[in-house]
Parts: structure tokens; sequence; C-alpha cells
């Protein structure tokens, strides 16, 4: 149904009028009125949404040029009012009519903001099916992605719409967010949307219902590990979310653990899809492989899906989040944070470009691994190698191998802990009265002398005799050096529990074993360190190389 002829010419006559008197109140008014009848009676948004667009550009001039302030001040706010339902920032700014300037949290950021916000419309009309999203940490895209979804809510509250991200945290803030913005006062929520109420909520589910009669919720917000088969759908005219499905850098630098998760993307989330679906992600770009690189490497091409990315710095190297009120970042923040940041991860956390894996040394598809079984026959020795940590973040790092005659190291247990020796020596005995080795070395730095021997009276008292055996960390090379040096041997000869085996201790030596990196700075290198020396050890390189010589007499 289209405006009427009638409808049409009133609205002509008034803005001839405003053409002959200049911009006022009462002008303005009647037509702000004809357009909201045309909406209602009419169901003519297209044309009564023109209409009232209109009216508030008058009125912000009016205003900036001090005419009829008060009123026209009023009025722009009402016109606000009506394109909240269908037009998502104004949504976004009548939301936050009775908060502090200081308070809002669009308005001081629009500047940045607006295209993403422009974008977001986009994908509410239906211009794309797809948007993708990579800001830097907590500059709000979050937020503005809940202002989203409560927006959505209020215009189809029978649809059904899913949250997640790599953890129930995320969830539950989301979920609460998102209660917050629909049901407290400090929001206008129910001005925009008076007949959308909330019907049900589960807490524990972290599920809203804005309709009686769904089965499923209007919104549900769950970590990805959570349920979700049978209990979440995403409706043709929902919307799936996606937010931040890599936990960090660690999980970013491992190829399996970005496959899985990019599996888990499609297989329990995206299969809660219908046909029509819409889909919002968002997310730190670490990787080329994370689950936003592989869907935009596949759809890059494609004009329905649509990917945002905007850097901490722009081209003039000055802060795009700069917001009003201090509560942004600036340039200076920025540029420090470069300083301090290895470059690929500055890159990739905050200039929106991922990383290739470059400079890894131990690339975990370069590792062997095994299901925990060990080989029946063949073995030579048992030895573990223990670097004791002491403070600054550094982990005790005893890996536990078994040596055989083919040349294999199997690594069936590795005691990571950054507990003081109070924790971590009572593991140590029960590790090594578990697995019995033939020798147990020590490096003796930092009171490694003193840690061994008690170590060994401790094994004595339990019936175990054993070689332990100590010695300080040769100064004449780096370490560094010395992991490049055996990083072949590990890597051609080590065995280590696959991913299935390894408990979080093993898994956190792992993690750092494989994103450690020869180019740029890493923050511990226990794990890898402690590998050298052990495969210094099997080699002998860590004695005084023995020639036997002719009796001089």
């Amino acid at each position: 149904m289209g405006v009427s002829e009638h409808t049409r010419e009133l609205a002509n006559r008034i803005k001839d009028r405003i053409s002959r008197r200049g911009v006022n109140y009462l002008d303005l008014n009647d037509l702000l009125n004809v357009a909201v009848c045309a909406m209602d009676e009419e169901d003519d948004v297209g044309w009564a949404l023109k209409v009232i667009d209109y009216v508030k550009q008058c009125c912000r001039y009016g205003i900036q040029n001090r005419i009829d302030i008060i009123q026209l001040d009023a009025l722009e706010w009402k016109t606000l009012k009506c394109e909240a339902p269908y037009k998502f920032e104004s949504f976004l700014i009548y939301m936050e009519k009775n908060r502090r300037p200081r308070k809002r949290f669009y308005l001081p950021r629009r500047k940045t903001l607006k295209v993403v916000v422009d974008d977001l419309q986009d994908l509410e009309d239906g211009v794309i099916e797809f948007y993708g999203l990579s800001l830097p940490p907590r500059v709000g895209k979050s937020t503005l992605c809940i202002f989203f979804l409560a927006w959505v809510i209020g215009r189809h509250p029978e649809s059904h719409n899913a949250m997640s991200g790599h953890s129930g945290i995320l969830a539950d803030r989301f979920y609460n967010d998102i209660l917050k913005l629909t049901q407290n006062e400090e929001y206008t929520y129910k001005e925009i949307f008076p007949d959308v109420i909330l019907a049900n909520k589960s807490g524990d589910k972290n599920e809203l219902y804005f309709s009686e009669v769904e089965s499923f919720a209007t919104l549900t917000c769950r970590g990805i590990d959570g349920t979700w088969t049978g209990a979440v759908d995403v409706s043709s005219d929902g919307y799936l979310y996606v937010d931040d499905l890599v936990r960090d850098r660690t999980e970013s630098l491992s190829l399996s653990r970005l496959e899985k998760r990019y599996q888990d993307y499609l297989n329990v989330l995206v299969d809660r899809k219908n046909d029509g679906s819409k889909e919002l992600m968002v997310g730190t770009r670490w990787n080329v492989m994370d689950p936003l690189g592989r869907v935009e490497s596949q759809y890059k091409n494609n004009p329905r899906y649509r990917f945002r990315k905007i850097p901490a710095l722009n081209e003039k190297d000055e802060s795009n989040f700069d917001y009003d009120y201090g509560v942004g970042f600036s340039t200076k923040y920025y540029r420090e944070m470069r300083e301090k940041l290895d470059q690929n991860e500055w890159m990739a956390k905050y200039m929106q470009r991922p990383f290739v894996r470059e400079g890894l040394l131990f690339p975990e598809e370069s590792l062997q691994t095994f299901n925990g079984v060990l080989p029946e026959g063949g073995l030579v020795r048992k030895i573990s190698i223990c670097d004791v940590a002491w403070g600054g973040g550094d982990s005790l790092s005893e890996p536990f191998a078994y040596a055989y005659e083919d040349g294999k190291v199997y690594i069936p247990d590795w005691i990571f802990n950054r507990g003081d020796k109070t924790v971590t020596r009572p593991i140590v005995i029960g590790k090594a009265l578990r697995h019995k080795p033939h020798q147990i070395h020590f490096e003796a730095d930092n009171g490694g002398h003193e840690y061994a021997d008690k170590v060994d009276e401790e094994l004595h008292k339990q019936g175990f005799k054993t070689n332990v055996s100590s010695k300080r960390a040769d100064n004449q090379t780096s370490k560094m050096a010395r992991i490049i040096q055996y990083a072949p041997d590990i890597k051609a000869n080590f065995v280590f529990l696959d991913e299935k085996h390894r408990d979080d201790e093993y898994q956190a030596a792992w993690d750092e074993l494989t994103t450690f990196t020869q180019n740029g700075e890493n923050p511990h290198d226990d794990a890898p360190d402690v590998l050298s020396i052990l495969a210094a050890f099997l080699s002998g390189g860590l004695y005084a190389k023995c020639e036997a010589v002719p009796r001089p007499y």
C-alpha cells in the first residue's frame, strides 16, 4: 500500500511553506505528523522515513543556527524515535537519550563506528547476508553487536537467534547485556518497541524468550563447547552471531586447534542455521587460517559477503579510536604498544593483518605424536631432564623420555608447573616413582643442586635408587643457539603424546613448544629449552668428549 495523493500533496504544501518561511518548529512538527500518519495508517514506511529524515535534517539546521532551539531539539528526538525501529543508527542514539553524554556508548565513538553501523544496516536490510568485522581489542565491537542484536529482537521478536564465542564467559556477558538493554529503564527500549515484552528467561541456559508461543528462544547465548544440537535454532529471519572463536595468540599458532575451531564452527554453529539466516562474525584476526580468515578466503569475491577491517593506526600513523571523553585509545598509546609487542602480534591484534606462521621453530605438523602406547621392545633407557623454575612466570619443565634402539625418544609424560618448590617437588618425586627413570638430570642454575639433592634424598627414603645428577648450563652457548642446534634432532626423533592423551600440563608445554619462534620475542622458552638439553644429553653433548690415547710412558 502506497501513500495517498492527498498525504503526498499535504506534505509538499508544508515543505513549500518551509521554503518560503524558513525552518520553524510549527511547520516541521506538522510535517512530522503527516509522516507518522502515513507510516501508521497508510503503511508506507519508505516514503514516511524520507520525510522524517527531512524533518530531522531541518531540525539540526535550525539548532545550529539558534532557531527555536529547545523546541527543535525535542522534535529531533521525536524523529529519532520514529526512525529507531527501522534505522539502526537512530536506534543507537535514541536508546541512550536519557543517559549523560559522557556515559553514552555510540555518540562518543560515532566518527569511527559509523561505517560499521551502516554495514550492519545493510545486513539487516538484506543487501548482504554475511558480515565479518575485525577491530582491535576494547574499542566497542562486541558492545555494538549487542546493541544490534537487541534491535533485531525488537524488529523480529518471534525470530530465533544465537550467539557464541570461545567461552561460556563471553556468552554470559552477552546474555546479561541484552537483558540490561531491553529491560533497564536507563535505556528507552520499551519506548521504541512497546509491544515487545520479555515472556521468559533462563539464566542457567542463557536463553531469552520475547514470544510465548515459540519452542526455541528468541536469543540463545552459549559457548561453542556448550550444548547446541537439538537445543538451539537460528530461524530464517534470525542471526548467528559469532564473537572471537580464537582465544588467543597461542591458539592461533596451532594448525590443529585452528582446524578444530573451524570444524566446530561449521558443524556446531552453522549447522543450526536455516535457509535465509544471516550471520555476523566478529573477532581479532590472529592468523590467516582462523575461522574468519577461512570464510573470507572462500567468499571474498561474493557481493553478499562483506568484510570490514579497521586498524588501530591509520595511514597517517594516528589512532582510529581516539574517542570523545577519553574513552578510546590515543595515538601515543598505540605507538607505545607497538614498541612493546612482537611485530606479528601487533600486526594481527591491532592492525588486523593476520600473520602467516613465520619463524616457528617447531610447527606442530613437523612433530611426531603417538597415542600413549609405548613400543613393547627395544627400550634402551629412561631419562628425565628437569629445568627448575625460580619465579618470573617460568615453569618447572621435566619431560620423561623413553629412548629406544631405533633412535626414537618417546615422551609419555611432562611436568610443566609454575608452582614453587613446595608444590613441584612432590610432583617430581611422584612422577619419578611412577616412571622409574635410570637417570634424572637437573639443570643446576639458581639452586638446582639443592633441589636435586632433596629429590634424591626423598627417592632413597621411598626405596628407589637412580642416578641423580646436576650440572650448570653451558654459558658458552646461548639458549636460542642450543635450541636451534638440536631442533632437527627433536623433530626427527622425539615422539610426543597426541592431543587426546595430554593432560593440562603436557598441553601447556606443547603449546609453548609449537608457538616458539626464532624470529621475535618469546614470553617463555621452558619447553623448547628443556628438550634441547634432553637432546644434548642423549647425544653426549652435556659432557666432555672422551678419547682413548696411548700411554705416554
